[in-house]
């Protein structure tokens, strides 16, 4: 049981509190609707957008294969390589600055494609593609604290989204 009299400890996940004044199928129309609410004066600091019914979900992007990995593990790892190589070549006192870079560049792909083809050999054909991961919610709640709920709720009911 929490104590009334102390805060909740900052960081820890909390229950949203307040009365429902509007409900919305997209984001964009909930944050429309509390800047609605703040252009018209209200204190928007008794307002939360709450996502409710939340899914996750995967957008395959394509297969994956060897070439594609390798290829993926190449670019990415020059492009680490040729960062760190030109910051070291900003410290070489010689005139040959491109050592460095040419040893960063060649190294970087080395770490790129070890670094992309172990895990994906490991996974043996289990999971021959790539994909993005989202968050999603089916609506949005915009919950009010419960002394000016009624204010908020007839603003609303103005707005025609």
């Amino acid at each position: 049981m929490t104590n009334p009299m102390r805060p909740a400890m900052p960081g820890l996940p909390t229950k949203p509190q307040g009365w429902p004044v509007g409900s919305y199928d997209t984001y964009e129309q909930a944050q429309r609707a509390v800047d609605y609410l703040s252009d018209n004066e209200f204190q928007v600091e008794k307002i939360t957008i709450v996502g409710v019914d939340l899914m996750q979900v995967e957008k395959v992007l394509g297969r994956l294969t060897w070439g594609k990995v390798v290829g993926g593990g190449l670019v990415s790892g020059a492009w680490l390589g040729l960062f760190f190589g030109l910051l070291v070549s900003l410290f070489v006192t010689n005139s040959d600055i491109w050592v460095p870079i040419v040893y960063g560049l060649i190294a970087g792909m080395v770490f790129g494609v070890i670094s992309t083809a172990i895990p994906y050999a490991a996974t043996r054909g289990q999971r021959d593609f790539s994909s993005t991961m989202q968050l999603v919610a089916g609506r949005y709640d915009v919950l009010c604290e419960p002394d000016s709920a009624e204010r908020a709720r007839d603003m609303l009911a103005k707005l025609a989204l």
